[in-house]
């Protein structure tokens, strides 16, 4: 068969490659090339353990608090509220134990493997040299934090995720960077790092040219719909048809989706990050700094702080809080550390109010496949989302539990 993949991030490079593995035709098309949007700007962490979404019980009470701090990690552009609202209320609707553990159930069937995802989907290609193998861990300043965080961890242990506890002396043998800033650290065991997430992507994508793929480089303005399923995309370089069509647009996937039928309540979850080049110091392994919930992480020749949410919109430029708040925090957490510039980035993350990927077709006659929504586990979760597509595309069923991805729940 012929696939057209809509979309060339982490998700849609995966999908093309286990599709091509598999014997189709494949060709990926996206407006500006491989891993130009959240593919390159995340924190690089396999999250293998990040079964605990962002609506947990108390999430409304704490919100506005959240939003007065200038050193908390949620931020939102106020003249984006009217627009936010009715996606918000459907949002916080899933702040609820009940939803958390049924998605920390769901998610950790996606991603309990990712390390190895990665390692399969990378195998003899240049996009191996990218993928380490280290703990995650999360820094507390307090033990006292770290025991009021303790929900999460309980959520986790629920899903058999292993890790150490450790006091921020013992941390500081391993690893002396962050000298007695934390008094508690997690090291979550069986995770993984992406060292440059842009590049592995750009690697991932050159084989899959390399191997006969396609990559049309063109915007996607439409699609076209026949007898209730999508028949061709529209672009700038006019119709493109296909036997199937797979969307991984991530962010900008909630237009196209809704003319599938497939409403979907969703949002861009904006995340920031700041890098520091030629750093004079570099952690052993990525940090969680969960007072900011964002993550310090060594790239090659950078160091990364990412993380953040803001609630604005696909259209608005790059706020300054987010960024000086990483600034402040990153300097208040490596008072020493001496670097040759900072760039800074802002990109979209695709967010469904139930914080779900949706995985799978989106008709009965399966002509067409969502594969977005990862929120925060786009990288971490992109190879197995790809494999589970070419999956179905090829007759079989995954070997898991899909219903919680099935786009279907949102046809109306």
């Amino acid at each position: 068969m012929h696939i057209l993949v809509a979309g060339a991030g982490i998700v849609g490079i995966s999908t093309a490659i286990w599709l091509q593995r598999a014997g189709h035709s494949v060709t990926v098309v996206d407006r500006a090339g491989p891993a130009s949007g959240t593919s390159h700007g995340n924190a690089g962490v396999l999250a293998a353990g990040a079964v605990v979404p962002v609506t947990t019980p108390g999430l409304a009470f704490k919100a506005p608090a959240m939003l007065m701090d200038r050193d908390a990690p949620l931020f939102l552009r106020w003249s984006y509220l009217p627009r936010l609202l009715p996606f918000l209320r459907k949002y916080l609707s899933y702040a609820t134990d009940a939803h958390v553990d049924h998605y920390a159930k769901s998610m950790s069937a996606l991603l309990h493997d990712t390390v190895e995802q990665h390692q399969a989907l990378a195998a003899d290609t240049p996009a191996a040299q990218f993928i380490t193998t280290e703990d995650y861990c999360f820094g507390y300043a307090t033990h006292a934090d770290f025991e009021a965080d303790s929900y999460g961890w309980g959520k986790r242990d629920a899903q058999g995720v292993q890790y150490d506890v450790v006091n921020g002396a013992e941390y500081a043998t391993y690893d002396p960077i962050f000298g007695d800033v934390f008094q508690t650290v997690v090291r979550c065991k069986n995770h993984g790092r992406i060292s440059d997430p842009g590049a592995y992507v750009r690697a991932l994508a050159d084989h899959f040219i390399s191997e006969g793929g396609t990559l049309q480089i063109t915007a996607i303005n439409d699609i076209e719909m026949t007898n209730g399923a999508v028949s061709a995309l529209l672009t700038d370089d006019g119709p493109l048809t296909a036997d199937r069509i797979v969307f991984a647009l991530g962010p900008w996937s909630r237009e196209i989706a809704h003319k599938l039928g497939v409403k979907v309540p969703f949002e861009s979850e904006r995340g920031y990050h700041i890098e520091l080049t030629n750093p004079s110091m570099m952690p052993r392994a990525p940090m969680m700094v969960v007072s900011g919930k964002f993550v310090l992480t060594p790239m090659r020749g950078r160091l990364r702080a990412a993380g953040v949410i803001e609630f604005g919109g696909l259209d608005a430029p790059a706020s300054r809080a987010p960024l000086d708040m990483l600034r402040r925090q990153v300097k208040n957490l490596l008072p020493d550390l001496q670097y040759d510039e900072v760039v800074e980035w802002m990109g979209h993350r695709p967010a469904p109010a139930d914080s779900l990927p949706l995985i799978g077709a989106n008709d009965t006659r399966g002509l067409s496949y969502s594969a977005f929504g990862h929120q925060h586990v786009g990288l971490t979760g992109g190879p197995k989302t790809g494999r589970m597509i070419a999956e179905l595309i090829n007759g079989r069923a995954p070997n898991m539990d899909m219903r919680a991805f099935d786009p279907s729940k949102y046809q109306t």
